[in-house]
């Protein structure tokens, strides 16, 4: 069984819309009511969510937002590549990993509202990370565009765009 595969067995993860593969590690039980969060979320949320997160040199995690806050964690394999646009257009590139003399971080916050992918970075790899988001994640809050929606949004990115988005059928 390689690597991947008792991966994906031992922690019972399942394929993740954005790419990839997951599984909710933890909701909390407490909940904070709609009247008491930002206009842009409809209904309660819970407190906090957290996720297993796999990806391979094979998948990626394609350009989507979120309303919330994502605190990304490296835990195991490759070094993993985030890209994140803002609203205004500004572009970043993050690595998280465990070379921190390689300027390589084991967690990174990614700003709500902020569109995001990321990718493996060793060929013939995988990154096993967690996601932490607070208020607690929702689907309501999830925004998985089309590859021209985005790049028509912002076509200076037209090439890491059309790199990390799903062709439109």
């Amino acid at each position: 069984m390689s690597e991947i595969d008792f991966l994906i067995e031992k922690f019972n993860l399942a394929l993740h819309p954005e790419g990839g593969y997951f599984k909710e590690s933890y909701r909390s039980t407490e909940k904070i009511e709609q009247r008491a969060l930002p206009k842009n979320y409809q209904g309660d949320r819970n407190h906090s969510t957290c996720i297993y997160f796999l990806l391979t040199s094979n998948t990626f995690s394609a350009f989507h937002k979120i309303n919330q806050d994502e605190i990304w964690h490296f835990y195991a394999g490759s070094p993993l590549k985030l890209y994140i646009i803002s609203d205004s257009g500004k572009y970043s590139e993050h690595i998280i990993g465990n070379n921190f003399s390689a300027g390589q971080v084991p967690q990174f916050v990614v700003p709500g509202g902020h569109w995001f992918a990321a990718k493996t970075i060793d060929a013939n790899g995988y990154s096993f990370v967690g996601c932490t988001v607070a208020p607690g994640f929702d689907f309501a809050d999830f925004v998985l565009p089309e590859r021209m929606t985005l790049i028509e949004k912002f076509p200076q990115h037209e090439a890491v765009i059309t790199m990390l988005t799903a062709p439109q059928t």
